[in-house]
């Protein structure tokens, strides 16, 4: 029995712990990195949304109205400006809403678990800027509270 070959024990527990280590340095960088794309992604809903309102206010808006949903009937679904996962509200790790007024619209991105699928908060409205802040950026009735919020560049 003594010319069999293998692996010992030690030696087993070694590459397991080795392997522990290397994933626990990883581990967190996936997590930020996932943060970081759900974040880029609600910006280019916000985008998406409002190249939408503005093509919705040209034509079926009569340049007087903006749609005031993301989907059902009339809405920026409906009208094909948008896909429907979008359409739903609910998009990598961000809830959006889109509301509306006279003349005037807004859509805000927030993260449905803040800290775990994002940190930010966007906002965009009527004038196409989008902006970047913590959880007091809201949007009511068309109008986008950007309270300690800065546009991204």
């Amino acid at each position: 029995m003594k010319n069999q070959k293998g692996f010992s024990l030690v030696e087993l527990l070694v590459v397991v712990i080795i392997i522990g280590i290397i994933a626990a340095i990883a581990i967190p960088s996936l997590l930020a990195s996932r943060r970081a794309a759900n974040e880029a992604s609600a910006i280019s809903s916000l985008r998406t949304i409002h190249s939408a309102q503005m093509t919705y206010f040209a034509t079926k808006g009569n340049n007087s109205a903006y749609a005031d949903a993301l989907s059902g009937t009339p809405s920026l679904l409906s009208e094909g400006l948008i896909d429907s996962k979008l359409a739903t509200g609910t998009k990598s790790g961000y809830t959006i809403t889109l509301e509306s007024g006279t003349g005037i619209y807004c859509a805000a991105a927030a993260p449905t678990d803040p800290g775990t699928t994002g940190t930010n908060y966007y906002g965009v409205a009527t004038g196409g800027v989008i902006y970047k802040g913590n959880d007091t950026t809201t949007c009511a009735a068309g109008v986008l509270t950007t309270t300690g919020a800065a546009p991204i560049q």
